[in-house]
């Protein structure tokens, strides 16, 4: 068993890793980056007001900012909030990501929004149904609505969006965002293969699927885990029946010896052998669903290829027990820590404590910088590569700290909460069962009820979903022809905005014109948001607010649990 005093030299260390990293500026082609925040830890503000302004704002801003409440620094947490206080929307002329900025921007502005009152943030009347980081959330979903204007429903770039749309429309009153990103969730549901599987990459427009390797990790990862956390967190079973039929698939084609492996979506032979480090999330959301022994055997596998280099390579040959060729590097990544947190939760088994210090000690040990914790650029040597994602603070130190820190307010399991007066009457906030989106953003589901006229007696009681399992695969059939139906039905017509000349646009790369134009979607410092698209012909100005009223003609979901904003 783990001694008290290592575990809390563990915590402490965690605690260290975010703010012992100083604002370290390197000077690129494009702009000046900001690496990091706060060195708390040795007391120095590495960042002010000016800084940001002149810088734009660095999506490592908004991506760690939640880590900051979740680590008990409200002060410093006060100030980032003053300074995205001032700044009124997102309007710059650039292209995005539309899966990393909902993820990360999106994401992470919703969740410092909810967690304001635990920090002691000075809330506006009406909070959490209002206030200036909902609005900036709600700015920059505006800009991204356009990506679903496409003939099958599913955004350019990424169908995931839901668990952020979903909580965006809660908290708003406004049902068009969790509209559209339900469809995008059961229209790729009604593209999938024969026997049930994925492929990692679709034709946004004609549907077809154009990589057809089917596996959990890249491509395909966070689908699978928001529909999990979709039907949790805003009380859908259907999405959670709809991720049970999938796993039959998943466990008769791609589980082999508790490895997941790639295969063919429509023959279902392995293409590819490989475990992608992408894919260590799969143990953490088996142990939402209470099946701890499958996720704990899988989750062995995982730990013993970070023994065997130190780190998780993108790429491990299972076969060969080697790393891939040319995909050796390790950009720190949270995915194994997140499943060691969730299975630690769930099991309080001690060799995960241990596990996770394997990870603490390597990181320490080999990425560590003057200047913050850089990519492992090859897992056999440890070589260093001059890069730092935002994910690292946003998400693998969080996991880290949350692993050790048993006693954090996120655990909290419904023990004791906070009684809140709002436009809909008294609610209870801050009572736990906290939601992570795919890039570690914690969601308070019971804020969300704080903003919606959902009654108790509506809720569902997911202890039952087994006793729906027998039927739901005709519900999801069905599902399935009303969604082809209306996906073949859509004309020209129907679209209010101008087609763009690119169909097919692979997640990491966007639209200027004709072209496709490679992004880096994992630098954290890139700035937002797009102000206008073009084609060969014209430049359209792109009006977040005409194009949100327009679609709005379209919506047919119910409003009467929403606020009615």
């Amino acid at each position: 068993m783990v001694s008290e005093r290592s575990e809390l030299n563990r915590r402490l260390a965690a605690y260290c890793f975010l703010w012992e990293t100083t604002m370290c500026q390197m000077i690129s082609k494009k702009n000046i980056i900001l690496l990091a925040l706060i060195q708390i830890c040795y007391g120095v503000r590495t960042y002010t007001s000016k800084d940001l302004i002149e810088l734009s704002y660095s999506l490592t801003l908004i991506d760690a900012l939640d880590t900051l409440a979740i680590m008990g620094n409200y002060s410093e947490f006060q100030r980032v909030v003053d300074i995205l206080s001032t700044k009124t929307d997102f309007d710059a002329n650039i292209n995005v990501s539309v899966f990393e900025t909902n993820i990360r921007v999106v994401g992470g502005l919703l969740s410092a929004h909810l967690l304001s009152h635990k920090a002691g943030i000075k809330l506006e009347p009406g909070w959490p149904c209002n206030g200036p980081l909902l609005r900036l959330a709600e700015d920059v979903a505006k800009r991204l609505i356009i990506a679903f204007d496409t003939k099958t429903e599913m955004p350019f770039g990424t169908v995931n969006l839901h668990s952020e749309f979903g909580t965006l429309s809660r908290l708003t009153g406004d049902p068009l965002y969790e509209e559209v990103a339900t469809k995008a969730l059961n229209s790729l549901f009604a593209h999938k293969s024969q026997l049930g599987l994925f492929g990692n990459h679709i034709d946004t427009d004609s549907g077809r699927w154009t990589a057809q390797d089917a596996g959990i990790g890249s491509g395909v990862d966070s689908y699978f885990e928001y529909l999990v956390k979709g039907s949790i967190l805003l009380q859908k079973p259907q999405f959670l029946e709809m991720f049970y039929e999938s796993r039959e698939a998943i466990d008769k084609h791609i589980k082999k010896d508790d490895w997941y492996m790639w295969v063919s979506m429509t023959k279902g032979q392995v293409t590819l052998p490989v475990f992608q480090s992408l894919e260590a999330y799969w143990p953490g959301v088996l142990s939402l669903l209470g099946e701890t022994s499958s996720a704990m055997r899988t989750l062995h596998n995982y730990h013993q290829v970070w023994q065997q280099y130190g780190f998780t390579p993108e790429f491990y040959y299972i076969p060969q027990t080697e790393a891939g060729s040319n995909k050796e590097s390790y950009p720190l990544r949270p995915e194994l820590v997140e499943s060691l947190m969730y299975l630690y939760r769930a099991t309080g088994d001690p060799y995960l404590l241990q596990a996770g210090e394997d990870i603490l000690r390597s990181i320490q040990h080999s990425a560590k910088t003057p200047c913050g914790y850089a990519t492992i650029k090859d897992v056999k040597d440890h070589k260093k590569e001059d890069r730092m994602e935002s994910f690292f603070l946003s998400e693998t130190t969080k996991y880290l700290y949350l692993l050790f820190d048993t006693d954090n307010f996120i655990h909290n399991q419904g023990e004791h909460g906070t009684v809140i007066n709002t436009p809909n009457g008294e609610c209870i906030i801050e009572a736990g069962g906290y939601i992570f989106n795919t890039e570690a953003h914690p969601i308070d589901p019971g804020a969300l009820h704080c903003c919606t006229n959902i009654e108790n007696d509506n809720l569902f009681d997911f202890k039952k979903i087994h006793q729906r399992k027998s039927i739901h695969g005709k519900r999801i059939k069905e599902n399935k022809k009303v969604v082809t139906e209306d996906a073949h039905n859509k004309t020209e017509e129907n679209l209010y905005l101008t087609r763009l000349n690119v169909s097919d646009v692979p997640l990491g790369e966007n639209i200027q014109g004709n072209n496709i134009t490679n992004v880096d979607v994992g630098n954290s410092t890139e700035s937002l948001i797009f102000q206008s698209v073009t084609d060969m012909e014209k430049t359209y100005i792109y009006d977040s607010q005409e194009n949100l009223d327009k679609l709005h003609v379209a919506n047919k979901y119910s409003k009467k649990y929403y606020n009615g904003k």
